[in-house]
């Protein structure tokens, strides 16, 4: 029996969900290494996939695959946010109503977060959110302002917590102030940024394979 895959190739990590008969499995691997595989697939999304090919739009990806997830929502605003970029869909009485996509300034998000915690040798999974925020506008001042607050002798964790503070807000804002935020993508496993998003609105976390559910 062939094995039917799907795949939501993005900048940093690969997300794959192959069937074989009845069994279902899903693995999660760096981009570089999935470029190698040359893996065929059914159906895929991502930055990273051969758009001449099988493809599907990213936001067409996540509006399906969390409708799938959620049962039909009636009232929902789901946001993914991944290495680069962040997109938001929302429901409004069980249909599409809104959504939007930026690629660009508000990018780099998950990645720029990344390589902060490696550069200052902070584990992410420590940070304690923080009431205050740095202003987020673009990656470059992010970063600019975390280093005029370690220079001013704050600690690494406390002025990244802001910085991420400062990304959760910026959410927030993006998806027009929703009263609860359905989260998908790699800020599911940071809960600095979970608890940051928290002092805007209400937030449940549906994982890291939104986009592939959407594919199939």
């Amino acid at each position: 029996m062939k094995t039917q895959r799907y795949i939501d190739a993005g900048t940093s990590w690969t997300k794959i969900l192959e069937f074989n008969g009845n069994e279902k499995k899903t693995l999660i691997i760096p981009t570089k290494q999935f470029a190698r595989l040359n893996l065929s697939y059914d159906n895929a999304t991502g930055h990273m996939v051969n758009k001449e090919e099988k493809y599907q739009n990213e936001v067409l990806s996540l509006a399906y695959g969390a409708k799938k997830i959620l049962s039909d929502p009636e009232n929902a605003t789901i946001v993914d946010i991944g290495s680069r970029d962040i997109k938001w869909v929302r429901f409004e009485n069980g249909k599409y109503r809104d959504l939007d996509w930026n690629g660009s300034c508000g990018s780099v998000t998950g990645a720029t977060v990344e390589m902060l915690c490696k550069f200052y040798g902070v584990d992410s999974t420590q940070l304690s959110p923080q009431q205050e925020r740095i202003p987020v506008t673009c990656g470059v001042f992010g970063m600019e302002k975390i280093m005029d607050e370690i220079i001013s002798e704050v600690p690494a964790d406390v002025a990244i917590a802001k910085y991420i503070h400062g990304i959760a807000y910026n959410t927030w804002v993006f998806a027009k102030n929703p009263p609860k935020i359905y989260l998908s993508g790699g800020f599911c496993l940071n809960n600095c940024f979970i608890e940051s998003l928290k002092f805007y609105c209400e937030v449940e976390t549906l994982g890291r394979f939104v986009l592939v559910e959407g594919l199939y």
